[in-house]
Parts: structure tokens; sequence; C-alpha cells
């Protein structure tokens, strides 16, 4: 048996509507009775031949060494009908087989040019509207979908933020809004990706959040071709999964039909659209060919099973119904069949001679979203500030206060000045976090703003990369750091990639907060001192902030505002735990840690890339971040006044990238540079550190780190990190030695 099924496919096609052998009618109804006119029937089938026709091509590109993806869209041309029922506004997170319903969509957007861009697409040309030639996607601007990269469903998260953030826009006023407030959100997948946990949950936080009667307006389809790859699904699971959760409504068409999938989908976004509550569309179909070029399905599926799908080729059941329904004739059927096929052939071969990107900066050119325009925003008023502070934090504000209590500050006044910030998270609300750093926000901005969530790190980084999808400023919370390797790559494979897959048409520009690192006394263990960012330093494009103190806290949450807002950056703000309520530095009422809080629209600013350098000492530089400059100074103030080594302290505030070139000046002349690193050895900021100080510079460099061990609970918290102690004794081996005393 011929490997081929492509061509077995398309010759099944001419033959079966040459002879009249076609399949009968899944459902009982016809044009007349339904909402679609004639011509519209045409535009589907041509959009379904547009995509037939483009997956074809896309094997023989790729055996040519021309074309790079062949993960096809054959027989899920059914869409096409889901697409004509959704408004061609309303944003789609679609599945990787759903050209139809692109090219669908395109019929509807005058000067859309399907078969040109997806062709570009398919060859990696750089001219490829979409990607520009870095991957293979589904997306357009002008036709709201953003491209997803995904082959399971870490795309259905962001897909109910976005719809989230539709009612909440007619409250919130994004400046740069992107769904109609009447639209919805429709979001696709496989029933193999139904099973993974990112589906499940976001399709629990659908529920969760309709059965509190909060609106929603999204519509999920489930495209259900019975199989993943190679492993089946279930008999029946997707309708047993989807159908009983509660407040979500669940729909079925059989999309070999495009007037079934059409009328169904259309029932079901009405539904969406005027109850403004979450639907699933249970959209059954078949998969032709097999996953994907290089798959053969024979290796999993007998002869017989693969020629029964595709007699059932959904092509043939859209040809069956315009010969009956008089709209084309069995010659004319055939005569559009092959007018596609030649057309793109040929539009094929002009794709191909496009130029590709060659450069490294070539490819990483969009991976640093534009910059956009902003309307200026004006300071709060004296009287507005007043109102919303009340006169117990106003009066605060005249005294050095802690790093919680300045966060604090710094965001209510955020929060005051540009109206589109929301912030989402467990117990941030009513609760005020678990330490207390939104208290009261809530009650100063309502729960619109300051939405308390449930316990998904998914969800709550879906809401945010969706709300920002939607002009939103969204400012959510991890509760732990560690928490946030449950969702990792929700900031990873969505939020960071999503400017350099779409070359910078579509950004989710937002600040994400997280409490964490080490040396909390005593509380949690390793989920609640948690010393690794390894997870989040090396994901390209995304920014990553560590305060040491309450005013840099107050001042880098400003610059990290104003770089998601004006940047359309993805800042995660890391928060150091152990220090949120520290005041004392060198000894018991000191006051040393405790700061006061610049004022708005100071002309005080930490940028990206600012590091803090104290002291001038010339015998040690040390290089340090968060806990580590807390430690350092205490150990700074010991070795000069015990043993006359003279020191700085290189506070690096900014984690990601690694402000290189300020380090190198800062350090350059000092006798030593001793890196104080409070995560663990294996993949910790000090191997990059020394390595930065081995290629681009001659000096000396040690290092001190956390062991590579999970963190105890009790009196041993932090007896695997770094210590001040421990970093006097080091400093104390690496001074160098003066003529005629000892350094010790």
């Amino acid at each position: 048996m011929s490997n081929d099924r492509a061509e077995i496919v398309h010759t099944n096609f001419l033959n079966r509507v040459a002879s009249g052998a076609l399949p009968h009618p899944v459902r009982d109804i016809d044009l007349a009775g339904s909402n679609l006119e004639g011509h519209e029937l045409l535009n589907l089938f041509d959009a379904q031949l547009l995509s037939r026709h483009l997956d074809r091509v896309s094997r023989k590109l790729q055996a040519r060494g021309e074309g790079f993806y062949t993960i096809g869209s054959s027989g899920h041309e059914g869409n096409a009908g889901i697409a004509w029922a959704l408004r061609p506004n309303d944003m789609a997170f679609l599945h990787y087989r759903d050209a139809a319903f692109q090219i669908a969509r395109s019929f509807q957007v005058p000067g859309s040019t399907p078969l040109w861009d997806m062709l570009l697409s398919f060859s990696m040309s750089k001219e490829d509207p979409i990607s520009g030639g870095r991957h293979k996607v589904l997306g357009s601007k002008k036709l709201a979908i953003p491209p997803q990269t995904s082959t399971i469903a870490s795309h259905l998260p962001k897909a109910v933020g976005a719809a989230f953030s539709v009612p909440l826009a007619k409250r919130v006023k994004p400046e740069h809004q992107a769904i109609a407030d009447d639209g919805l959100v429709v979001c696709t997948f496989g029933d193999a990706s139904l099973n993974h946990s990112t589906s499940q949950g976001a399709l629990n936080t659908a529920s969760w959040t309709a059965y509190q009667n909060s609106p929603l307006p999204i519509l999920f389809v489930c495209e259900d071709n019975g199989i993943g790859i190679s492993t089946k699904t279930p008999s029946d699971w997707v309708e047993a999964s989807a159908k009983t959760r509660p407040a979500l409504k669940y729909f079925q068409c059989n999309s070999l039909d495009v007037l079934d999938a059409y009328e169904i989908a259309r029932e079901a976004a009405n539904y969406v659209r005027k109850r403004r509550k979450p639907a699933f569309l249970h959209s059954k179909c078949i998969r032709l060919y097999g996953h994907a070029g290089p798959d053969a399905q024979t290796a999993y599926l007998s002869k017989q099973e693969i020629e029964a799908t595709e007699a059932q080729d959904p092509l043939l059941h859209t040809a069956a119904r315009l010969i009956r329904e008089g709209l084309l004739s069995t010659d004319d059927v055939l005569a559009r069949y092959n007018y596609c096929n030649a057309r793109v052939e040929r539009v094929a071969e002009e794709a191909i001679q496009r130029p590709r990107l060659e450069t490294a900066d070539e490819v990483k050119e969009s991976l640093i979203p534009p910059s956009r325009e902003n309307t200026p925003t004006k300071p709060a008023t004296k009287a507005a500030r007043e109102h919303c502070f009340g006169s117990a934090d106003l009066r605060g504000m005249s005294q050095p206060q802690h790093m919680a209590k300045l966060i604090n500050f710094a965001l209510t006044d955020l929060m005051l000045e540009h109206k589109e910030i929301i912030m989402a998270g467990e117990d941030i609300g009513r609760k005020g976090g678990v330490y207390g750093v939104t208290q009261r926000l809530q009650q100063r901005f309502g729960i619109h703003r300051m939405i308390d969530t449930l316990l998904d790190e998914q969800a709550i980084l879906g809401l945010g990369i969706g709300a920002a999808h939607n002009g939103l400023l969204p400012m959510p919370e991890i509760q732990f750091l560690a928490y946030v390797h449950n969702a990792i790559d929700q900031l990873r494979g969505e939020a960071a990639s999503l400017p350099f897959f779409s070359n910078g048409q579509f950004t989710n520009p937002m600040v994400v907060r997280i409490a964490g690192l080490g040396y909390q006394r005593g509380f949690g263990g390793h989920f609640h001192n948690e010393n690794t960012v390894s997870a989040l330093r090396d994901i390209p494009g995304l920014i990553l902030a560590c305060p040491s103190n309450g005013r840099d806290a107050a001042l880098m949450l400003r610059e990290s505002v104003r770089l998601a807002k004006e940047e359309q950056r993805l800042v995660v703000f890391l928060e150091p735990i152990a220090l949120y309520m520290v005041r004392d530095l060198h000894e018991k009422g000191d006051n040393g840690w405790t700061f006061d809080y610049p004022a708005p629209r100071t002309k005080e600013q930490i940028k990206l890339g600012d590091i803090a350098c104290h002291g001038d000492g010339k015998d040690i530089a040390i290089v340090t971040y968060g806990n580590g400059t807390y430690l350092s100074l205490q150990a700074q103030k010991i070795l000069a006044e015990q043993h006359q080594i003279n020191t700085r302290v290189i506070d690096m505030r900014w984690l990601s990238p690694i402000p290189k070139d300020s380090i190198l000046e800062a350090v350059k002349d000092a006798g030593r540079t001793l890196v104080v690193d409070e995560c663990r050895e294996q993949g910790s900021h000090s191997e990059a550190l020394l390595a930065l100080f081995s290629e681009h510079a001659d000096m000396h460099a040690t290092r001190i780190v956390a062991d590579d061990c999970y963190i105890a609970t009790g009196p041993s918290y932090g007896a695997t990190m770094p210590s001040r102690d421990e970093i006097v004794d080091v400093a104390i081996k690496l001074a160098p030695k003066r003529k005629g005393k000892s350094a010790a």
C-alpha cells in the first residue's frame, strides 16, 4: 500500500465525484432551512479547497527541501463553517489544523491574501506576514488571530484571560482595546489536547468563573478527530468529559458537513454573545494523511481503518451538498477543484523564491517588541491621593518604611495614575496578600481591578496574558516563587514568544510580581523558600527585576510598568520575601533597612540596567543582588572596621538581561571580585558572572553560592545559603595582602 495518502485522497476525490459515489448527508437539513445563502456555501467550499491543496503542496515542497511544515488541516476543513458563524473581529486562538478557519475568515475581510500568506509561511520566507519566517504559524493581525506555536493546549488559559477582559474593559477602559465590547473569544484545540492539564485548568477556570455569574464570553471548540498522533481517543470521551461541567454550555456538530458546523457554531456563538457565558462546541471531524508528513499511519492503523476514514472526506460531503442543492454540477465541482490545485502549485513556485532569514540579527529582530505610543498619563491630584491613601498611610509616608509598605505605596500610586492596571492573584484582594503587601488595594480600587483568583498559576498568568491582548496592563501575582514552576510555560512558550513569532505585531506586556528567594526563618521549607531563578532567567525577551530594599522596589516597579506600557515588555518582578519586613541592618533598632518613599513623578529613577554601587573600596568588589546585598552590606562594615578591608557592594538589581557593561565598569579598578549569589550553584547567576569576568576583564573572581540542595524548615533555614560571616571569611582570604600587616 502506498504511503502517500495525500495523493490517494486526491485521486479518490476526483474518482468519486466523477462517478457520483458521494457520501450520504450527516444531518437532515437543506440550505433553504438554514441561515446560510448559496453563495456563502460556495465561499466555504473554496476555503476548504484552498486549505486542502495547501496541505498537498506543503508535502511536495518539503520533499524538495523548499517547505518546512507538514502538519496539515485535511479532515478539519469543516471549521470553515465555524469561522463563518463568527465575526471576523472576534479574537481567535487557533489549533494548528485550522487553516480552513483562517482562510474562511480572510474571505470576510477585504484585501486579504490567504494563499500567498500561507505559502510564504510554508517556505519560511522572511516576507511571511505573520512570523517573518520564524515559524510556520496560523495568524494574522488583520484577522484578529494571534499566532499559536504550541502543539498542546497552552493557549487556552490566555484565551480565557482575553475573554475575561472583554466585560472588564467596559469598566477599566484600556487605551489599546483589541476586542469589541460585544465581541467574544474563540479558542480551538484537539481532542488529544483536551487531556492536557493546561486545557483542563482553563476549562475549570471558565466554569469556576461562570458559576459565580461573572461574564466570560468564550467559545471553546474541541476538534475531535478521534486520535492524537497514534493514540486513539476513547469513544465518547470528549462528550463525557465536557458535557457535565458546571456553567459550561455544551454543543455538538459534525464538521464533515460544513453546513452543520456553521449552524451549530452559529447557535453556540449566539449563546455566548447574548448570555456572556462560556460554551463548549464539540466538533466531530476526521484526520487525513496522519499527524504530519513523516508520520506513517500504517504503523498503528490498519488499512481498513485508514480507508474508512478517507471515505468520509469532508470535501466529498461538501461536494455532495453543492450538487444536491443544485449550486454546482459534477463538472463544476471538478473544475473548481482542479483550478484551485493548479493555482496553489503555481503560486507556490513564486513563494519559494522569496528571501529567507539568514543572520542571527535577522532572527532576533522581533524578540524585543516595538515601542508604542500612549496618551501621557496625568499624575493623581493631591485630593485623589489623600482620598485613596487615607490619613494613616499619608502619615506613614513621612517616615522611613520597610519594603512591604513601600511596595504597597508604589502599587497604589501606579494604579491611581494608570487606570488600565489590573492585579490578579490568589489572596491579593480581600486578604491583602500572604504578607500584607497588597493590603487595602481592593478597598481602594475595587474588585474589578484587584481580582482574587482561584488557586491555579496557569490561570493567573493566562488571565494576565489574555488581558494584555486586549490592551489592559496586567500585574498578576504568583504567591511564591516555587509555584511559578507549575506554569512556567505560560511565560516561556506563550507570553515571551508572542512578539518573536508574530514579528512584533502581537504583544502581551505585563508585570508579574512574585514573592520569592530564601532566608525566611523557619517557614515553609522549599515551597516558600525557593532559591533558584534559572527557569526565568533563560527565557528570551523576559526582564527579571529583583530589588534589595524598599526604595529601589518602588522606583523599579515604576520602571517595570513603564517598560510594559511604553515598550510592551514582559517583566517579572521578584520580591525577596525575607526582606519585606526587615527594618534593621547592623543592629537592633538602627532602622538601617527602612527608606523614604520616593514621591510620584520624582526625578529619581532606576532605569532598566541601572545598578547600585555602595561604597568605593578598591580591595574587593562584591557583586550581588536581593538578600545578598543586605548580607554583603553587613559584611562590608565588619571588613572595614575589624580587618581594614575596603569593599564596594554592587547590587545588580536587574537579573535578566544581566547589566554586563555596568557591572564591568563598576568592578574594573577593584583588586578582587567576589560574587555573592543566594541561588544554587548550578544554574545561578554566579556562573554567568564568572564567565563574564573571565571573558571581558583581566581580573580574579570567586563566588559564594548556595548549595545544590532544597531549603529546610526550622532553625537550619539558612544553612545551605550564603551568610554574612561566610562573606567576611571569604573576603579576608581573597583580599590582597598588605606589606607589613596582615589583612586578618
